[in-house]
């Protein structure tokens, strides 16, 4: 029996830092594991950045991890409700918006943090790190890892 295709989007405010990290890391991950079916995408809230590449730093520390970013930045569409099984949240304002646009329970059903399936930082905002020094983008990598792992441990248990 053919498995079915899991649809994963990462959400964060402009969609050049935390989300893009999250789809690049959740990417290479699955890629390890070629019996996962994944579809993987990220976007932010706002229209600051579209069509950008992802922020030079969070660029640069993902390659020296061996994860390359290489998406562009684009905008939530309430349609992505229907394409994605999972719309995983870098934090609460970004949560409330995702909220605020579903329209039922079962759209409702697919929100969640980005940390939701992290064994170790579970329920934790993922940090903004566009205003801050470059350890704030190796904790937001560190915080993502350990999620996206979290999070592909959880889809395995329930194929």
């Amino acid at each position: 029996m053919e498995k079915e295709v899991i649809g994963v989007l990462f959400v964060c405010m402009g969609n050049i830092c935390r989300s893009p990290a999250g789809e690049g890391i959740l990417r290479h991950f699955a890629s390890e594991d070629p019996s996962l079916k994944l579809v993987v995408k990220s976007c932010g809230i706002g229209d600051w950045h579209l069509g950008q590449a992802p922020d030079r730093r969070i660029q640069e520390a993902s390659k020296a991890r061996g994860i390359a970013l290489t998406s562009r930045a684009q905008q939530f569409q309430p349609a992505f409700f229907e394409q994605f099984d999972y719309i995983l949240a870098a934090d609460k304002e970004v949560l409330k918006f995702l909220y605020h646009y579903a329209k039922n329970a079962e759209q409702k059903a697919k929100i969640f943090l980005m940390t939701a399936f992290s064994p170790i930082y579970a329920g934790q905002e993922i940090p903004d790190p566009y205003y801050q020094s470059d350890g704030a983008f190796e904790l937001v990598l560190d915080m993502l890892e350990d999620s996206c792992q979290g999070l592909l441990q959880h889809i395995r248990s329930r194929s």
